[in-house]
């Protein structure tokens, strides 16, 4: 037996110090780096930074890479060198796509070409897992691991969490209750827990669905502005709300609640993308000039509380074709697509028309 930590558990922890500003140190096959989320990094922790011997980069997406004209030679992402005047105005802006148009000849930028960028590809994906800006400054380390027992940081190595990173968790359920909603009496609340330390999911059941049939399924993913505060800029209450109705009059039904706000990327992002629309650009270029991809969502997630739920054949409420293509390829049979197409109205319009343009939805 031991009270260490389990990789898992370092990870969580390590995006979690992220979220509150505190660096992390990464274990790389080449290089230790120390890591800090450009969001919630401060002038004091850039000083610290400089007066390391290593050389500093602000780690990007190739997606914001390619709104600031900086070069990703490794692919995906993009190594950005710190300049020894640089302040933390300059880092953030970065990473901030908000003065992008006050302030659009940020460059020119000189990018890191040699070395192994598997650390840099950890620290971001740990951003996008904590909801952050994906954007990272990172100092080479002589000596990562001593350098994080001096300084108490979380200290996690890129060969091991990287392929962590890519899987999905596993899910208890950890307890459910009968609950009666507006659309059906005979509802039940089912919560999820995953052992990532990340977010819950939530399955709502209605009456006793055959698990010897297809089920009508809803994937839904939490919007707060649509399904809380009744937002007219997107679809998502109206589609929840018919969802549910819908399977309150077939008598049976499973609609998982799915927190992934924002297709993925945070209640705080979209309003940064919400912000973005308002200066002209639409969902998709919203999110890439956060350097995010069009949709960061997991589908799999849904696959598995299905499974766990008994469920292996369902007809999918949804005009998403990405979610069926992600059901089947993860064991979930889909026997019938059936379309939701409510909550449609003029100041949503365009957005619906952006995602059927570019997002393959069938509206």
């Amino acid at each position: 037996m031991s009270f260490l930590p389990t990789l898992s558990e370092q990870i969580a922890r390590a995006r979690s110090d992220l979220r509150m500003g505190v660096p992390i140190v990464i274990l790389g096959t080449e290089t230790d780096v120390l890591v800090q989320a450009c969001e919630t990094l401060t002038s004091d922790r850039v000083a610290a930074a400089r007066n390391l011997s290593g050389t500093s980069v602000v780690a990007i997406t190739a997606r914001r890479a390619e709104t600031l004209k900086a070069r990703a030679y490794d692919g995906d992402i993009a190594r950005i060198l710190v300049p020894k005047e640089a302040d933390l105005k300059w880092i953030v802006s970065l990473a901030d796509p908000s003065g992008d148009l006050e302030n659009p000849l940020k460059g020119p930028f000189h990018t890191a070409r040699e070395g192994s960028a598997d650390a840099h590809r950890v620290a971001l994906q740990l951003t996008k897992d904590a909801q952050l800006l994906p954007s990272t400054l990172i100092t080479e380390l002589e000596n990562g691991s001593e350098f994080a027992k001096e300084h108490l940081l979380t200290s996690i190595r890129a060969d091991l969490a990287k392929p962590l990173l890519g899987d999905a968790a596993l899910y208890d359920n950890v307890v459910h209750a009968r609950l009666p909603i507006e659309a059906a009496k005979a509802g039940r609340l089912h919560i999820f827990r995953p052992d990532d330390g990340g977010e819950e999911h939530y399955a709502i059941v209605i009456g006793n669905p055959d698990r010897n049939e297809p089920v009508l399924t809803r994937l839904h993913s939490a919007c707060f502005t649509g399904d809380v505060l009744g937002s007219l800029k997107c679809d998502c209450g109206p589609q929840l709300h018919g969802a549910l109705t819908q399977m309150g009059q077939a008598g049976t039904g499973i609609l998982l609640y799915l927190n992934q706000e924002g297709r993925g990327i945070g209640l705080a992002n979209k309003m940064r993308a919400y912000s973005l629309q308002d200066q002209g650009f639409d969902t998709v270029e919203a999110n890439h000039r956060l350097g995010f991809e069009d949709d960061e969502r997991d589908f799999r997630i849904g696959s598995e509380l299905l499974k766990s739920l008994g469920i292996s054949k369902v007809r999918l409420l949804t005009n998403n074709p990405a979610k069926i293509d992600m059901m089947q390829k993860n064991g979930i049979s889909v026997s019938e697509r059936v379309p939701l197409k409510v909550g449609q109205n003029p100041l949503n319009r365009a957005y619906l028309q952006t995602k059927a343009r570019k997002s393959g939805h069938m509206l």
